[in-house]
């Protein structure tokens, strides 16, 4: 029988080919998605994506979400919990499951991190697209027929004009040198509302665009 994963998922592209990848993957089942959504707002954490759009994605998906319910501006401490807490669900809920899955690419101390907050949890950590060139794997997901825009920018790394955009090869064309296709440097965070990996499309239209933090472009998707 395959082996039952759970997968990290932020609703952006990384996490979308890393399921489209361990779908492929006779081995293994993705039986559930674990996200983090900031209580106080309703939103995936990070990426302020509305729960509603997220809801929306594991529908198509077929997959149950298991949250990591976090207050606003939270303390490192106060997150840890909020995970080992998602973790004591994962194990109520799919006893089967013995790894989790998340979709790094190439920061070390982020791998790191993950590694040691499994440590004695009973799970293992997996990182299915780790080490493959972020230009082959903007290019994968554009030339796959993944849609996605972009839902929020730091505009440290990357003009506040990009928040709202549609990820496509325009996008990519446009980006800074400097500024890594993918966003692993946290540049930008994407939310997928189609491709090969759903059964259907989440159906929304681009909202406002929000400075939050005199920092970070928040664009508001709005479910139709």
């Amino acid at each position: 029988m395959p082996e039952s994963i759970v997968l990290s998922w932020s609703g952006g592209k990384d996490s979308s080919l890393a399921l489209q990848m361990l779908r492929a993957d006779p081995t293994v089942e993705v039986v559930a998605l674990l996200t983090s959504v900031t209580a106080a707002y309703e939103r995936v954490s990070i990426h302020g994506v509305r729960r509603v759009l997220l809801e929306a994605q594991a529908a198509s998906l077929g997959l149950p979400l298991v949250e990591i319910r976090l207050q606003p501006a939270c303390s490192n401490a106060d997150y840890e919990a909020a995970f080992q807490q998602g973790l004591a669900t994962i194990r109520e809920r799919f006893p089967a499951a013995t790894e989790i899955a998340f979709g790094d690419l190439f920061l070390q101390d982020v791998r790191a991190y993950r590694e040691q907050a499994l440590v004695g949890s009973g799970f293992t950590p997996r990182f299915p697209l780790w080490g493959t060139p972020t230009a082959a794997l903007a290019e994968r997901f554009v030339g796959d027929g993944f849609v996605a825009h972009l839902v929020c920018v730091d505009t440290q790394q990357l003009d506040a004009s990009f928040a709202g955009r549609r990820y496509d090869d325009a996008l990519l064309a446009d980006l800074p040198p400097a500024v890594d296709p993918c966003g692993e440097r946290g540049e930008f965070h994407t939310f997928v509302s189609d491709g090969p990996i759903f059964a259907q499309p989440i159906a929304c239209d681009v909202g406002p665009v929000v400075l939050r933090d005199e920092r970070f472009a928040f664009c508001d998707l709005l479910a139709r």
